[in-house]
This record gives structure tokens, C-alpha cells and sequence, in this order.
């Protein structure tokens, strides 16, 4: 067991800071056949750039490590309850060691285990065979796709498609629509898993499982195939892009499973996974506990080496001028700011997430926030010997789950800036008009590019939430983002859900009989 137990630490540190050759592939292909000079582009040079830093340093891709799934089939005979027991202490040691965000909350108390350990965590599915080694299969979803995943009961009525029936054309219409209603929110470009028939909670577990597929694989049964095809065709025509800022690359991969189902229910389940696709697997030595081969690594390996020109364009950012802000923003610099500019910013930001943007709206702020920064970001942190806390990772996480509360707090603090992704709705934009903000888009998963910008950890309140929903204050430099909600009324995210869904009516009529 204590082989074992290093061989699911390496796969988990290799799943959190290694994509696999497969996803590699897809994103570099996205990158490719993107327009230079757009938010698109720039956003998948500084994906690629993050992928590179992430492989150097052997930390996160992104700071939101997800949920660790593991599916292992194994011999009959072997000790399921050992093999468990081992992968907990290796999570366990790879949250200690920044591998992991300690993501374990308890959801009655809100207290956050510090290990990624809890009730029901790590999630670890068994499955026995006939042959003579562990087969070890482990995914990080993170919260941001977890969270537009979706289930279709058909049939049902769809906006921008009309009705979906019991059927593979009523299917092509749910798959298409549960990638328009996933927008930036969960950093796209992405990949979809869909689970066909079952019972609600059968259907996820399916849909979960086509991403364990390679991303190039085909399909054996032939309906399926072709509607892969056509979905990863066709999704990409929506124009939602890469962190929904516009763009030609909208979804990587679509794999799609199929199962018996009661006559009374018909069930269309997505899982919806981000950019940042961290899955890995492993065949071990059932009676050594040493890794015999890794899973993914057929064809060619993509190490991201930036050119020359690719770097001056990162740089760059986009064609456009860059904007440097220094906090505290005053309200004339935030009113000459509008929708399309890159900012960088320097000085002082504070993190908050859900829990502080709840503790807000009854309590005084622990630091005066008035035109300052507010980002929404979960980071991985680690503190030294000499109790210094140090980045290890800290992307945006996704802002609309601030939505109820954003606004009222911004007008009570004097918050002139909030950075997050996916954008937020019409009370955050409300607000931003009348008060004088600005919403700023960062560029999904992107963990260590982020992490590269902040210069010192000055400080952290309501630590008492855990590390990734404290106060975490941070000083930067050369932080960039795009201006995507200004205080005009003006949002990017409003425009491209609405021309999205007008091109997703052009799928309307039937395709598949």
C-alpha cells in the first residue's frame, strides 16, 4: 500500500499540472484556426502560456483543482478498502503540498476540512475485471464547469429551438443548447460529456464518464458518431469563444454515451468540463503498486514553446492599447474606461468570494475598500517556514454567483473595480452604472499567468472560511484583464448570449430522423 500510495500521489500532482497530450492537441488547434488581434486570440495565448508555466513549475493549472473523481477497476480479490484508504493519504499530502486547493467544505457548517478530505470526498468508484492490474482513472473538475452542467427532461421546450422530442433530433437540439447556456461561465473553450437515458443521478454518472474518453477516439456505435461530429461542428458556429469573448473556437470535444431508460422518463445529461481538462490515468501493479503505463499519451506531446511573435502579442495583449490602472481607481478613471479595453492593473487587490461577499453585506470591510479591487478568486496558497504566505495559484473564479450581492456591496464600500470571468447579470450592471465600475474579464484557468503577477502577499483576513474564501490582500503588478461590463450599461457578456442565440435558432429544424 505504501507504493500504492506514491503512485496515486504522482497521478494526482501529474492530473493537476500536466494537461494530457489528447486536450494539448485540441487547444492547440483552437489557437490555430483562431483570428489574430482578437480578445480570443489573446485570451488562448495566455492559456498556452499558463499550460507552459504550469509544466515548468509543477504547480496547478488552474487554482480550482475541483472535486478529485476517481474510477478504478480492479482483480478480484484485491483490497478495495486498502486502495482507499491510500488515496486519501495522498491527497491528503498533495493538498499540504500545493497540489491541491483545499476544496472540502462542510455544507451544513461551511467549515472547510483543510484536507480535501470529508464525507463523501474524494469521490472513488470501483469497478472489478478480469484482468491482472488496477486500472486508476482520476478527473479535477473544477466549480466553474461543474456548475453549467445540465439535465434536459424530454420532452421540453427550449429557447432559441422550439421543442425537443423523444428522440436523436430532440438529443442534437439539448447538446446544442446546454453549450449556448454554458456562455464564458465555464471557461470556454470546452469540452462536453453527454449521457443518454438512465435516471437523473445514472445520467450524470454516465455524461462524467464519456470524459474519461480520449478526445480523438470515435465513437463504435454510428448515430453517436455522427452526432458527435455535427455537435463539434456546429457549436463552434455559435460565436461564444474562447471565455465568451466572441470568437471561432467555442467547444474541443464532444463524447456522448447511451444507456436503457424507463419508459416514463428520457433524460439528456451534459457535463459540461473547461479549457483546463485535467484528467490522467494510470495502469498499476496490482501486487507491487507501481505504476506500470500512464493513460493519454498516444500521438504527439504539445509543449506550448512560445514564438517570438506570440510572445510580443501576449504581451500585447490585443492590438488595442493597454490601460494601466494604479488602485485605489477614482471614478473619473473608471467613467473613461469602456467595453473592449485591456487594462493592467498595479497597486492593491482583495479577494473575495462567496463567503466574504455574504459576511459584506453585514459587516464593515476588515480594510477600507473604497476605489479599490475586488477579485473574485479562490488561490492555492502555501505559507513557509517563517509563516510568509506565497501564491501558488490564483485564476478567476466564475462571477455570477456573486450576482445577488455584488452591486448593493460595491455602493456600500466604494469598490470601483471587480475582476472575475464569465461576467455578471443586469443588478451588477445596474450598479456599475450608477456608481461608477467597471466589470473586468481575466482569462479563466489561467493559475500561474495570474500568479506571476502578484508581487507579495500583504496580508489575509476571515481566514476562518478557509484559504480560498478569505481576504486574501495582494499586491500586483501588470495584472491584466479586458473591460467587459463598463459604466455605460454596456456588457459584452449581454451581447454575445444575445447573438449567440440567434445563431443557435438556425439549428431548429430537424437534422437527424
Amino acid at each position: 500500500m505504501e507504493k500504492f500510495q506514491e503512485s496515486m500521489y504522482k497521478l494526482v500532482v501529474e492530473t493537476s499540472t500536466k494537461l494530457p497530450k489528447d486536450v494539448r492537441r485540441a487547444i492547440k488547434a483552437a489557437k490555430e484556426r483562431e483570428n489574430a488581434g482578437t480578445r480570443a486570440a489573446m485570451s488562448l495565448a495566455t492559456i498556452t502560456n499558463n499550460i507552459k508555466m504550469a509544466d515548468e513549475q509543477v504547480s496547478p493549472i488552474c487554482q480550482d483543482t475541483g472535486l478529485p473523481t476517481f474510477k478504478i477497476k480492479t482483480p478480484v480479490g484485491v483490497n478495495q478498502l486498502e486502495l482507499k484508504e491510500a488515496i486519501k493519504k495522498a491527497i491528503v499530502q498533495a493538498t499540504k503540498e500545493g497540489k491541491l486547493r483545499p476544496n472540502s467544505v462542510d455544507s451544513l457548517t461551511g467549515v472547510n476540512s483543510g484536507d480535501n478530505l470529508g464525507i463523501g470526498l474524494p469521490v472513488i468508484k470501483f469497478d472489478q475485471w478480469e484482468k491482472d492490474y488496477i486500472d486508476v482513472r482520476l478527473i479535477l473538475k473544477g466549480g466553474g464547469c461543474e456548475n453549467k452542467n445540465i439535465q434536459y427532461s424530454l420532452p421540453c421546450e427550449l429557447e432559441g429551438l422550439g421543442r425537443a422530442g423523444r428522440d436523436l433530433d430532440g438529443i442534437r437540439k439539448c447538446i446544442l443548447h446546454s453549450v449556448y447556456q454554458a456562455q464564458g461561465q465555464g471557461c470556454s473553450a470546452g469540452f462536453i460529456g453527454v449521457g443518454i437515458g438512465g435516471d437523473r443521478s445514472s445520467g450524470y454518472d454516465l455524461a462524467k464518464e464519456q470524459l474519461f474518453r480520449p478526445v480523438d477516439d470515435v465513437n463504435p456505435n454510428e448515430d453517436l458518431r455522427k452526432l458527435e461530429e455535427y455537435i463539434l461542428e456546429n457549436a463552434n458556429k455559435l460565436g461564444i469563444g474562447t471565455m465568451g469573448f466572441g470568437g471561432e473556437a467555442t467547444l474541443l470535444g464532444c463524447k456522448i454515451g447511451v444507456m436503457h431508460r424507463i419508459p416514463a422518463s428520457f433524460y439528456v445529461s451534459v457535463a459540461y468540463n473547461c479549457w483546463a481538462f485535467r484528467r490522467m490515468g494510470v495502469s498499476v501493479d496490482a501486487k507491487t503498486g507501481e505504476i506500470i503505463e500512464w493513460a493519454y499519451q498516444d500521438g504527439e506531446f504539445i509543449d506550448f514553446k512560445e514564438t517570438e511573435a506570440e510572445k510580443e502579442a501576449a504581451a500585447a495583449g490585443t492590438s488595442e492599447k493597454v490601460i494601466t490602472l494604479q488602485a485605489p481607481i477614482t471614478e473619473e478613471q473608471i467613467r473613461s474606461l469602456k467595453v473592449g479595453d485591456v487594462v493592467q492593473i498595479n497597486g492593491m487587490m482583495y479577494t473575495g468570494r462567496d463567503a466574504i461577499h455574504k459576511y459584506l453585506m453585514d459587516h464593515d470591510a476588515p480594510v477600507d475598500l473604497n476605489g479599490q479591487v475586488i477579485y473574485h478568486c479562490g488561490p492555492v496558497m502555501l505559507k513557509d517556514e517563517d509563516g510568509k504566505w506565497h501564491v501558488k495559484a490564483a485564476g478567476p473564479t466564475t462571477s455570477i454567483r456573486e450576482e445577488p450581492y455584488q452591486g448593493d456591496i460595491m455602493k456600500k464600500f466604494g469598490i470601483r473595480a471587480v475582476i472575475g470571468k464569465g461576467g455578471m447579470g443586469p443588478k451588477t450592471l445596474a450598479a456599475l452604472k450608477e456608481h461608477g465600475g467597471v466589470y473586468l474579464n481575466a482569462i479563466g484557468g489561467a493559475a500561474q499567468y495570474y500568479a506571476d503577477c502578484i508581487k507579495e502577499v500583504e496580508g489575509v483576513d476571515l481566514l476562518q472560511f478557509g484559504i480560498p474564501e478569505a481576504m486574501w490582500h495582494l499586491r500586483v503588478e501588470g495584472f491584466k484583464a479586458v473591460v467587459t461590463m463598463d459604466s455605460h450599461g454596456n456588457s459584452l457578456h449581454a451581447d454575445v448570449d444575445k447573438s449567440s442565440l440567434e445563431k443557435l435558432a438556425q439549428f431548429k429544424d430537424p437534422v437527424f430522423k
